[in-house]
């Protein structure tokens, strides 16, 4: 298998369905797409019913082409992430990953035009986040949420106003940035770090003001990203964590017990703010990205330092601080349901507290003459009282 056939293939399931976001080939089952969230099979001629490991193999070997370092630690650590280019079609970011003595592959689809906060239609407390002169912005959500995007957009409202030097450390380079007024140097794990530990130590050599880590997957990481934060530097980075609290509780149960209250202090000093995602189904296809943000206030500061307890819980310091521009997930998904972007059955399903966003919807529901409930036809039941004035008559009479 040639390179132009493997660009055919691609190119046939890319343009198969509207929206596709992700490419999947795994043995046993046919091409697929992931469009709008659903996974479906691409029709291709020749028909491939499904895939034999052989092809997938093939597959594989084309995507990594000669890169040594990508076999290694496809064979040593089961799995290996890479880019490819699809000439004036798209640009993939590749994991290819052994299951059953087989090899599967996922392509996701990267943006060829960099997101701007008003594309995305991003809260406007985003263009304040654009303009923090230092500490620590955190992304979180599950893979395929759209951290990435998020803060391409906010390094976008950067280029847009600030005549600064950003490094980026990322895997792999999904934005291309092009040299607006900020002047950006990205660089690509694998091929120009080793790790992103190494290569946010080599960042502080580097005379940025703004560092992108790609993921703060280790301690090390996590350690060096602080030291940054507290040394004058603005740090953007992800984490797979659902919401803010368990951000800070992931980041905390990184280091040891008797490092915790060390710890604790240098997030309250660090942390400006902590985005959540969700992306929920739209109302007539396609999907829709649900918020929390949380910014770095007193209240918020007392609790990283000691701890969340009864009454004073990150969930509820946001939900009573919107007008400071925070806001939970469950306020989000009420907005997103207000403006009839999700079902009433989408903001159950994706909530975090099924009570809260359950009185709200009634209370959008009442607020516009609708019915909040399926019961109907109550009435007194007469003959009860009838029945209970003849008991108190017979016990009288007793």
């Amino acid at each position: 298998m040639r390179k132009a056939e493997i660009d055919f293939i691609l190119t046939t399931m890319l343009e198969s369905f509207g929206n596709v976001s992700d490419l999947n080939l795994t043995v046993d089952k046919p091409l697929q797409v992931e469009s709008s969230g659903v996974l479906t099979s691409v029709p291709i001629t020749p028909q491939i019913e499904k895939l034999t490991p052989f092809q997938t193999e093939i597959f594989a070997l084309n995507l990594m082409g000669t890169d040594r370092r990508l076999c290694e630690n496809l064979v040593r650590e089961g799995s290996c992430d890479s880019s490819y280019h699809l000439a004036g079609k798209a640009r993939f970011r590749v994991n290819i990953f052994s299951q059953k003595n087989c090899y599967s592959i996922v392509m996701r689809r990267l943006s060829t035009s960099v997101p701007t906060i008003g594309h995305l239609n991003l809260p406007d407390v985003f263009f304040k986040m654009g303009k923090e002169l230092n500490g620590l912005i955190l992304v979180t959500g599950a893979t395929g949420s759209g951290k990435s995007t998020t803060l391409a957009a906010l390094l976008n409202e950067v280029n847009e106003n600030k005549s600064i030097h950003v490094v980026t450390l990322e895997d792999p380079v999904e934005f291309v940035h092009i040299h607006k007024k900020a002047t950006f140097n990205q660089r690509e794990l694998g091929t120009d770090f080793d790790s992103f530990a190494s290569g946010l130590r080599a960042a502080l050599r580097q005379a940025p003001k703004v560092i992108l880590v790609g993921e703060m997957r280790d301690r090390e990481t996590v350690e060096i990203g602080l030291s940054a934060a507290e040394t004058g530097h603005l740090v953007m980075s992800t984490l797979h964590t659902v919401d803010a609290g368990q951000t800070i509780n992931r980041i905390v149960g990184m280091f040891d017990k008797d490092e915790e209250v060390q710890v604790r202090t240098r997030l309250a000093d660090t942390i400006r703010w902590i985005v959540g995602q969700r992306l929920l189904p739209r109302v007539g296809g396609g999907r829709v990205a649900a918020l929390e943000v949380m910014g770095a206030n007193l209240r918020v500061k007392d609790t990283i330092l000691n701890g969340e307890s009864e009454g004073k819980t990150f969930y509820e310091i946001i939900s009573g601080s919107r007008t400071f521009g925070m806001q939970t997930f469950d306020q989000s998904i009420l907005d997103l349901y207000k403006d009839g972007k999700v079902t009433e059955e989408t903001a159950m399903n994706y909530c975090s507290r099924k009570a809260i966003v359950s009185r709200g919807i009634d209370v959008l529901k009442s607020s516009r003459g609708e019915k909040t409930t399926d019961i109907e036809d109550l009435a007194l039941d007469a003959e009860y009282g009838d029945e209970d004035d003849k008991f108190k008559k017979m016990k009288r009479r007793m």
